[in-house]
């Protein structure tokens, strides 16, 4: 193996570890390994280059055209295979720091910012600035997307009406009539307190 195709097996291996270690670490954000990340833009850089002369070389020598177009052919797959595994990289992680958004809030831990680049804590700032205006633009008083992050059925429950209670209001602006052994689907947090009054039971 000559020392070219050591050093682009080498790289390649890295360009490898880089989705490895998301694979392996899907509960923590490992750090940003920028040595790798590096490494596979140079190579990438220099295929790119070696690519741009075959196809000057190409132009100028057509007795040879057939042999530069192969060549030419397997250096754009080998630098797409290292912009494959870069992207998928940074896919990977940009939706990793997208759920600490929902999960954690908008003040990353230690334990997780410290294993981030200034890129990507640039990018969480940004993506909790544009939440927030998101929220703000809907509705009169907008609303808090982080407290509805379940699916409709877990918001909503089933409930009976055990006393004649009249018109109810929901939060959502919707009036029901709630009268003995009606039942009805209401928005959980609406209910509960009919719930504990009496007035309601969950009906299975």
């Amino acid at each position: 193996m000559t020392a070219d195709n050591e050093n682009l097996q080498g790289v390649a291996d890295q360009a490898l570890l880089l989705l490895t270690q998301m694979k392996r670490n899907p509960d923590v954000m490992p750090p940003y390994n920028e040595e790798a990340m590096r490494a596979c833009i140079a190579k990438m850089n220099e295929l790119y280059s070696q690519n741009n002369e075959c196809v000057v070389k190409k132009i100028s020598e057509e007795s040879s055209a057939h042999l530069i177009f192969q060549k030419s052919f397997y250096l754009s797959f080998e630098a797409a295979f290292f912009q494959r595994c870069c992207l998928a990289y940074i896919h990977a992680r940009a939706e990793r720091i997208r759920s600490y958004r929902w999960r954690l809030g908008g003040v990353l831990p230690a334990s997780v910012k410290n294993n981030l680049c200034e890129a990507e804590i640039e990018f969480f700032n940004e993506y909790c600035s544009s939440l927030a205006e998101f929220q703000a633009g809907i509705g009169e008083n907008g609303v808090n997307l982080l407290l509805s992050t379940h699916p409709p059925k877990a918001l909503y429950v089933q409930v009976r009406v055990l006393e004649n209670y009249g018109e109810f209001e929901t939060s959502d602006g919707n009036l029901v009539m709630l009268q003995v052994n009606s039942t009805h689907s209401l928005p959980r947090h609406d209910c509960e307190m009919l719930i504990r009054q009496g007035i309601l039971e969950i009906a299975n």
